[in-house]
């Protein structure tokens, strides 16, 4: 095993748990190789998730995407970020691309897309998209959250029309 994948696997196995050590192996794992998508992609994340520095994590996702366009382990959660960063017309330009590669986890994608309208309050839209869902799931875990989604869009739906 390459010293990047020892770094990358410590990183992996630590994060969110211990951020200290996830911080000091993904900077290992870039220095043997600063084009790695996954570890790319892991330290956008950690920027993103746990200091909310959605414009720096941006930049490392976009180097991993500038990489490999295939990188598909990057594209949920890039889109998660421009979705925190309100950056709603590069997300749904992003969801549009990101279905038409191969290996994809569609069911992360669309759900993404069902956010982006949830953000934008287009409840309607989003609830059509999350009923959906169904098509794309394939264990129970998945299906808990298209659940969970589909009720939520309808609490938010019944109090839109309750305001007018």
């Amino acid at each position: 095993m390459k010293s990047i994948d020892i770094y990358l696997v410590q990183a992996l196995d630590n994060y969110p748990y211990s951020l200290e050590d996830t911080l000091t192996s993904l900077e290992y794992a870039l220095s043997y190789n600063e084009n790695n998508t996954q570890t790319l992609c892991l330290y956008g994340r950690f920027l993103a998730e746990q200091f909310k520095q959605y414009e720096e994590a941006k930049t490392y996702f976009q180097k991993a995407i500038s990489v490999d366009l295939n990188a598909v382990e990057v594209y949920p959660h890039y889109i998660e970020t421009l979705l925190k960063n309100e950056d709603y017309t590069e997300a749904e330009k992003l969801i549009v691309f990101a279905l038409k590669i191969k290996g994809i986890d569609i069911l992360a994608i669309k759900v993404a897309e069902v956010h982006l309208h949830e953000r934008q309050l287009h409840i309607s839209k989003a609830l059509k998209l999350a009923k959906k869902l169904y098509l794309y799931y394939y264990n129970v875990e998945s299906r808990q959250l298209i659940d969970d989604t589909v009720d939520r869009l309808k609490k938010k739906q019944n109090i839109k029309r309750n305001k007018k």
